[in-house]
């Protein structure tokens, strides 16, 4: 274990999903179902060298119930579309605060579909949570002209955030048969291949500066999602989940530099409330984890 390198490389992966959002919405003339694949296609390469030098490329390909990489590319792929189609509608931040409901919803998930116990504390942080969701909604809800395509934004990427949660209900079944390795490879490879069933809805040929903008997602999504799994290999969890939640300020700084995006004082407020209900909850169940530890060596065998 080495926490400050897994630190180092959960807040390198968190920059490299940031700007691959911001290419993303760079490239908002370009239909979501073609940026889905350029993503995921140009992830693979990334991957497929990374498995390689790692000597786990077996492994990698190896899917011991492909039928779960199957749903969980369903799944993923409407969560990653439904998010690239918010970027095109609404600013940076306002997208990235609002895809912070998926951790919440995760918790209330596991106890609707993994029958885990959730107690007051963590039921008043997630409704915490939710409530600094409505307050970055806030303004998008009560201007008194609404914007129609705001509203669909909002709608895509809550849509996003609820199925975002539900993959990672998914992956925690997943992980009892499968290998990171191979969930991570075979996701791209759904994932591209469902995005060429978007081909008939209308795909465009791409300027030399559009391709470069979507392939420099695909190659930043890739090189991030290497940067996360490698992060868990040298620190817990628990340690690395608050940081995601930095991935914020770097939404702030690229949506105001590039973007000309001013944050409001409501996406501020509602975004700090959010990340501290999400912090609480990983406090709480870095609390319990070290609370089953510490009482299992008390344990006495029973006869």
């Amino acid at each position: 274990m080495s926490p400050l390198r897994g630190i180092a490389l959960k807040l390198t992966a968190v920059i490299l999903f940031v700007v691959m959002a911001s290419l993303v919405k760079a490239a908002s003339a370009i239909p979501t179902g073609e940026v889905v694949f350029f993503r995921s296609f140009f992830a693979l390469p990334v991957i497929i060298v990374w498995l390689l030098w790692r000597g786990d490329l077996v492994t990698g390909l190896r899917a011991n119930r492909p039928e779960l990489h199957v749903l969980r590319g369903l799944v993923g792929v409407g969560a990653m579309g439904c998010n690239f189609a918010a970027l095109t509608m609404l600013p940076l931040p306002e997208v990235t605060a609002l895809s912070y409901a998926a951790p919440l919803l995760t918790v209330v998930f596991a106890a609707v579909l993994l029958k885990e116990r959730v107690r007051l504390f963590r039921l008043s942080a997630v409704g915490t949570g939710l409530l600094g969701v409505g307050l970055v909604l806030w303004p998008l809800l009560t201007v008194s002209r609404v914007d129609d395509t705001a509203l669909v934004g909002v709608a895509f990427i809550l849509t996003s955030a609820t199925l975002t949660a539900l993959v990672q209900i998914h992956i925690r079944r997943m992980v009892r048969t499968e290998q990171t390795s191979a969930i991570v490879f075979y996701f791209s490879l759904t994932s591209t291949v469902l995005a060429l069933f978007t081909l008939p809805f209308g795909w465009v040929m791409p300027t030399p500066a559009e391709a470069a903008i979507l392939v420099g997602a695909g190659v930043f999504g890739g090189i991030a999602q290497i940067c996360l799994t490698s992060a868990y290999r040298h620190a817990e969890a628990t340690l690395l989940a608050p940081f995601d939640y930095a991935s914020i300020l770097f939404a702030i700084l690229i949506g105001y530099v590039f973007f000309a995006e001013v944050p409001t004082v409501q996406m501020i407020l509602g975004s700090s409330v959010v990340i501290a209900s999400g912090v609480a909850i990983i406090l709480r169940e870095r609390y319990l984890g070290l609370k089953r530890v510490r009482a299992r060596p008390n344990m006495t065998p029973q006869g």
